[in-house]
């Protein structure tokens, strides 16, 4: 079997932008990770559309807001007559993101703030982030190759909340569902939060997402689904009937007060490249609910929520992973299965129904 690192042939990036500012950041930025090739600029889709016609790229960053041509109509096209891994270089708040979320709906693979100035160390994660969406769109499902790539060194949960003996947590009937993703999430999560109906338990979500697209994320799923879905706040109940989603850029952890659930959010480095992290929310998880818990582990790049799933296994709660048919990218469940995270492995349809039998 091949695998990400056995590739010799380099990720080509077309970047579609029509700042060229936007465009000289994002070549400078790809350009640095030895995996990526940037193949060609282009200030709107009408060039980009020429440049493809003589080169395909393995994936195109677009902005959405262009002269001649928007960006969601030239994804549609695309999609149509050539499918080619699309992430969505979107500004970070208002109309823009719910735009970004459209274009996930016409196939999109991901989506990436577009980078701005900032310290030296905003900068470095923001090359980690554009770098590993980029390097996951090339292997999403609608390519040929889906391998896991080789996960660079990089911080556990252990940075935001030390690893402890598992402690005796009571088992009661009250349950709560703890749920990670990543590239091809959004998707995913919708398709299971809409399968459960109003009086469904708890859960608690990371998505990997930029800051300040996760609000407009819970307000799209809030709008589809029986439950309630709300980007997390700092002390939310976790209740029944209600989903709460980690901001992006920070970190989300679960606690609980006597029979009282609630969400913690914190800053906090990236931990397994992701800030939230799915390693520290299932760490959390495993710490106060135990036997009380469902963990599901869904598609994404990379190991990030693998580690703390087998925590959570260790601590007697119940685990599923996402199988490998129904995944965009296949690495996140891989993972967590390989370490023995994972009590059973299902595709995406059925895991709302497993879920609500554990619980019931």
């Amino acid at each position: 079997m091949l695998t990400y690192d056995s590739l010799k042939k380099k990720i080509r990036v077309l970047i579609v932008d029509d700042s060229a500012v936007v465009r000289q950041t994002l070549q400078d930025i790809l350009s640095s990770d030895p995996r990526i090739e940037v193949m060609a600029l282009a200030s709107d889709p009408l060039i980009a559309a020429e440049k493809i016609k003589h080169e395909v790229p393995d994936v195109i960053t677009l902005d959405l807001e262009m002269p001649r041509m928007d960006g969601i109509t030239f994804l549609q096209k695309i999609m149509n007559q050539h499918p080619i891994p699309i992430v969505i270089c979107s500004s970070m708040a208002g109309k823009g993101s719910e735009n970004a979320f459209k274009a996930m709906d016409y196939g999109a693979v991901e989506i990436i703030e577009k980078p701005k100035m900032g310290t030296k160390k905003f900068l470095e994660e923001s090359r980690i982030r554009i770098c590993d969406v980029v390097k996951a769109a090339s292997v999403a499902k609608l390519r040929t190759v889906a391998e896991p790539r080789r996960i660079e060194p990089k911080l556990t949960a252990d940075a935001i909340l030390p690893k402890t003996m598992p402690k005796s947590v009571i088992h009661t009937t009250e349950h709560i569902v703890a749920v990670g993703a990543s590239t091809g999430g959004t998707e995913a999560l919708r398709i299971f939060l809409e399968a459960l109906p109003k009086d469904s338990p708890g859960i608690v979500i990371v998505q990997h997402m930029p800051e300040n697209f996760t609000s407009a994320f819970a307000r799209r799923l809030n709008s589809l689904c029986e439950i309630e879905v709300k980007e997390a706040e700092d002390g939310d109940s976790v209740l029944r009937g209600r989903a709460l989603i980690g901001p992006g850029n920070h970190h989300i952890l679960m606690k609980r007060s006597g029979a009282r659930y609630y969400v913690e959010i914190k800053d906090g480095p990236l931990v397994s490249r992701h800030r939230p992290s799915v390693d520290v929310l299932f760490r959390s998880v495993a710490r106060y609910a135990g036997p009380n818990a469902v963990g599901v582990i869904m598609t994404g790049m990379g190991d990030d929520g693998a580690k703390g799933m087998l925590e959570m296994k260790q601590a007697k709660a119940y685990n599923i992973a996402q199988d490998e048919t129904t995944s965009v990218v296949f690495g996140m469940p891989h993972e967590a299965i390989k370490l023995g995270g994972a009590d059973k492995v299902l595709p995406l349809e059925a895991i709302a129904g497993a879920v609500l039998r554990q619980c019931a």
